[in-house]
């Protein structure tokens, strides 16, 4: 596979596509051109279209399980790259990372109970709180000099005073990009460990880091961090299979596990989508050349957005990414409320993204902008963002 691969544009209207085809359903103008929900424009790797169209042409599709290759695959995957030795008995399967948080919030809290979350932060921590009953505990992520950390002595805090059982960490960050570091992953697991709390750890993005940055999966942290964490993985991010809907959920401790498991089974749900099954192992086994092509060309495109950013829209501020395909930007020089930002982007831009407001009160003035996308979509909506804000 080769860079200018990439540069082919697929046209994805009228295929069902949430990105594309849903705008006028969810309140936005029909001719807005999306850059919001986390899926690439890219057409997957071919071991993973050989692999669904092999079982395609086999023409049943019957419930399915995942059997030892499957587990065999993800192993080395996170072996190789991320230098965690998991085992079989840790995974449980689940049909996407959010549904697995919610799981995790019914399993091992009880109604009332804190929660804690960093904000601005993937909005779906936020639901998976309050649509549970839970109470929210928000420890804000600190912006300094264009760079976010946490606040661990506010952390803490917030978590002895809120009463917290449990806390939800995206890593990598979505949406400020934070590839969080081994030294302070480990505060933060101590932190948690000492206050009886239990971490519930996204790594949906841990695929997507640049150059200087290395993703530390928490399973690696500390085999006390470790006994005290439900690990959520999925190949959906990292190889544009969201559709599929197959994560890898990995549980060390047998308690944690078992109260994870018996609140699924009280769901309902058992088998995974056979397709889904088909492709990750597919992904795992032979996606990392595409992979490797797909972060190169989405680290120009970073590049190319960076530049244009600074040429023609100083009053936007790029937060470098540290990871994933997602960039958080700050137009709050432009003083404009959160209606008014966003009126213009969908209006005056005819571009569709996600309003930093969503992700919380800290995220408000910001925007987030998928960068996964050929060159010329990429071009034609930081074009339509710089003539919008022009007005």
């Amino acid at each position: 596979m080769k860079l200018s691969d990439l540069d082919t544009i697929i046209d994805r209207r009228g295929s069902g596509c949430l990105k594309y085809d849903f705008a006028v359903q969810r309140g936005k103008p029909k001719d807005v051109l999306p850059f919001w929900v986390a899926d690439m424009d890219f057409k997957v790797a071919k071991p993973i279209l050989d692999a669904l169209e092999k079982r395609v042409h086999h023409g049943i599709f019957g419930y399915s399980e995942s059997g030892e290759a499957y587990f065999k695959a993800l192993a080395a995957w996170q072996e190789t790259y991320f230098h965690w030795t998991i085992r079989p008995e840790w995974l449980i399967k689940t049909p996407g990372v959010v549904p697995a948080i919610n799981l995790a919030v019914k399993a091992l809290t009880k109604p009332g109970d804190g929660i804690l979350i960093n904000q601005p932060v993937y909005y779906p921590f936020l639901n998976a709180v309050i649509k549970n009953g839970r109470t929210l505990v928000n420890s804000p992520l600190v912006l300094k000099n264009g760079h976010y950390e946490m606040d661990f002595a506010d952390l803490e805090e917030k978590i002895v005073k809120g009463h917290v059982k449990l806390a939800l960490l995206c890593t990598p960050h979505n949406p400020v990009g934070r590839v969080w570091t081994r030294e302070e992953l480990t505060r933060y697991a101590d932190i948690c460990l000492s206050h009886g709390v239990t971490i519930v750890a996204d790594e949906i993005h841990e695929d997507f880091t640049y150059p200087g940055h290395v993703h530390t999966a928490f399973g690696t942290v500390s085999e006390e961090a470790a006994q005290n964490a439900i690990i959520c993985t999925a190949p959906s991010k990292t190889f544009n299979i969201a559709g599929l809907q197959n994560s890898n959920i990995l549980i060390p401790n047998p308690r944690i596990r078992r109260a994870f498991q018996e609140e699924l089974d009280s769901f309902g749900y058992d088998q995974l989508n056979v397709m889904g099954l088909a492709a990750c192992r597919a992904a795992y086994e032979g996606g990392r050349e595409w992979l490797d092509t797909v972060k190169e060309y989405i680290r120009e495109n970073l590049d190319f957005t960076r530049t244009y950013l600074s040429e023609n829209l100083p009053k936007m501020k790029l937060i470098e990414p540290e990871g994933t395909y997602l960039i958080w930007i700050d137009a709050s020089a432009y003083g404009l409320s959160n209606e008014d930002l966003e009126h213009k982007v969908l209006y005056d831009c005819h571009l569709w993204l996600d309003m930093g407001y969503v992700f919380g009160k800290e995220g408000e003035g910001f925007l987030r902008f998928n960068l996964a996308c050929p060159r010329k979509t990429l071009e034609q909506g930081l074009r339509q963002l710089k003539e919008g804000f022009a007005k």
